[in-house]
């Protein structure tokens, strides 16, 4: 696993990694794969509808790296992203386009659990407001 230096980025990124070229209309088992190597990475990450959320927790093993910060270092997240490209392409894929939003902040700790969480419970706790 790839760790920060000093002064390298944190960063959360969105990503949705589209197989092209299969013959088949499931991307299932691509994408597996690549959660296969997401979970390698020692990055937190959640698999959504639409994509993969990476880097919110930096993990060692299923510890939590003692760090107020919720992202993982820029390079860790880049590689992750480029390894799962790297497996998919050994499943025989011969194209894979990958859509990424990357977001950093150097204006506050991020703690656990205000992340990318805390930002989806923000909004249900709004609309849990327009309820009553």
């Amino acid at each position: 696993m790839a760790q920060a230096s000093q002064d390298e980025l944190y960063a959360v990124a969105d990503f949705c990694l589209i197989p092209m070229g299969t013959g088949e209309p499931s991307v299932g088992p691509q994408i597996a794969e690549c959660q296969r190597v997401l979970e390698k990475s020692g990055l937190t990450y959640k698999l959504h509808g639409y994509g993969t959320n990476i880097g919110m927790f930096l993990l060692v093993g299923s510890r939590l790296v003692s760090r107020s910060r919720e992202e993982g270092p820029w390079s860790a997240v880049s590689k992750a992203i480029h390894d799962c490209h790297a497996a998919v392409h050994a499943l025989g894929t011969p194209r894979v386009a990958t859509d990424i939003r990357i977001g950093t902040r150097t204006d506050k700790e991020i703690a656990p659990g205000t992340g990318n969480d805390g930002k989806v419970q923000r909004v249900v706790d709004i609309l849990a407001q327009d309820k009553k």
